[in-house]
């Protein structure tokens, strides 16, 4: 057995980390820690990293073995973290400053790294997993828009909607409508 971390692509949420796990421990392998886009494991001799990439690609993930891709999978998992701290109120810097603290490189190689590889800006992805959980929130129908503003720390209502219209390219009224429809009728 050898010990290795593994860096896997798209592995953003605990049920992405539940079926890594799964599937490398049907492999043969020990996993002795498991987090987003990280997992620390004892591997089989004879198991090839390979044979890993083909199963985890089975299931939409990836090995990730170049050093630039795994520090842009890094930003984008901080960035989820960071959404979370902020939703619950746990956070008192901006999404810059958190980055460089978890991540441990100046912000400026960070963004250039990051628009290198995902033609974006690390700050278009960031708004862009913020207006999904409006989305997601307003799916649940138990936060009025002025509690989701406030939830996710938007400096006001009118803020939130012109993101959310810039975005979906759709008015939140637009969009709860649809959601309502889709409700009543089961078609989306």
């Amino acid at each position: 057995m050898k010990s290795t971390n593994l860096h896997i692509k798209n592995m953003v949420c605990p049920r992405c980390i539940l079926v890594v796990t799964n599937e490398l421990t049907e492999m043969g392998a020990e996993v002795t820690q498991a987090e987003l886009g990280r997992v620390s494991v004892n591997l089989p001799d004879q198991l090839t990293n390979d044979e890993i990439d083909a199963k985890l690609r089975e299931f939409g993930f990836e090995l990730l073995t170049d050093k630039e891709f795994q520090v842009v999978e890094q930003i984008k998992i901080e960035a989820l973290k960071y959404l979370e701290l902020l939703e619950k109120n746990e956070v008192a810097y901006n999404l810059s400053e958190y980055l460089i603290r978890e991540i441990g490189k100046n912000y400026s190689y960070l963004s250039k790294l990051y628009s290198k590889h995902e033609n974006t800006t690390i700050e278009n992805y960031y708004i862009s997993r913020k207006v999904k959980r409006v989305k997601e929130l307003l799916s649940y129908n138990e936060l009025t828009l002025s509690e989701i503003a406030i939830q996710l720390s938007y400096s006001s209502v009118h803020y939130l909607s012109s993101q959310f219209k810039r975005v979906t390219g759709q008015s939140v009224s637009d969009y709860k409508k649809q959601l309502q429809l889709i409700l009543k009728t089961g078609v989306t």
